[in-house]
């Protein structure tokens, strides 16, 4: 695995429009639209790519048959050098990179169900990614608009970029407050004057529009994400972007707001935890 500089992330542009299933947070890397890091087998001339996005997910593409890279990759997955401090979140692409991995990681590949002991280090933990599509009619069957009186939403700013705390903001997925005001968009939602809920973009592709959305803990259960992710759905409908929305299975609390906001599964795809 090589680091590939900067300069070069264009190399990837052909070769990831190639990549089916959601790769919006790797476009985001590959473009320079947020500050992330490219692995290649060979600088001169890559066949095999790894994208890491800032937040921590990441995408493994191009030939799967690549012995030295597969050999480098795995102990990169195991942080058998510790060259990270944290997770990182993988999907490969084709479907045949699973089958290498599955080899690669042999006996360090363990099911997100079978980790009782919810083991960090040492293991890849095997969860399962679900891209969904949207369904406009579902979605306006279900639209909620009438406001409680101690509820107001109002048009992420500067402020509440910085005051939005939980472990998916919008700080992970923009290199800063202005460039999130300038090429991003949120909503948020304030309960009796508290900032309770954001919704908004975590990446902008063409038409496409994927959501993030973070519920500050002690306001979860109140349907306070509905309101929101409803404003900016509302917004992407009146500006022409088509709604993404991509989580793990295992999160049941994203995969079933997904569905009730008027999402509709559209494909599983293994998701491997990396090692820390």
């Amino acid at each position: 695995m090589k680091l590939l500089e900067k300069q070069d992330y264009k190399i990837l542009t052909e070769p990831l429009k190639k990549v089916t299933i959601n790769n919006l947070f790797a476009r985001s890397v590959v473009e320079h639209k947020v500050t992330g890091k490219i692995f290649v087998d060979d600088p001169g001339n890559p066949q095999t790519f790894y994208v890491v996005h800032p937040y921590g997910m990441t995408l493994l593409f191009g030939d799967c048959n690549n012995e030295a890279f597969n050999s480098s990759f795995r102990d990169y997955s195991l942080n058998i050098h510790h060259v990270r401090v944290t997770h990182e979140w993988m999907q490969a692409f084709p479907g045949n990179w699973n089958n290498v991995l599955r080899e690669l990681f042999k006996d360090h590949l363990i099911k997100s169900a079978e980790n009782k002991a919810k083991e960090e280090t040492g293991i890849i933990e095997l969860n399962t990614r679900v891209n969904f599509r949207f369904n406009r009619d579902k979605y306006l069957n279900f639209r909620k608009t009438n406001l409680a009186p101690d509820i107001r939403i109002v048009r992420t700013d500067k402020q509440i970029f910085r005051d939005m705390k939980g472990s998916v903001v919008p700080f992970y997925f923009w290199d800063s407050e202005d460039d999130f005001l300038k090429n991003g968009v949120g909503f948020s939602l304030f309960y009796k004057d508290k900032l309770a809920s954001t919704a908004y973009s975590s990446y902008i592709h063409d038409n496409k529009f994927e959501l993030g959305i973070e519920t500050v803990e002690a306001f979860r259960g109140k349907g306070f994400a509905e309101y929101t992710c409803s404003a900016l759905i509302d917004y992407c409908i009146e500006n022409n972007y088509e709604p993404i929305w991509a989580c793990r299975l295992e999160n049941i609390g994203s995969y079933k707001l997904a569905q009730k906001i008027g999402f509709i599964p559209s494909a599983e795809i293994p998701y491997y935890r990396l090692s820390k």
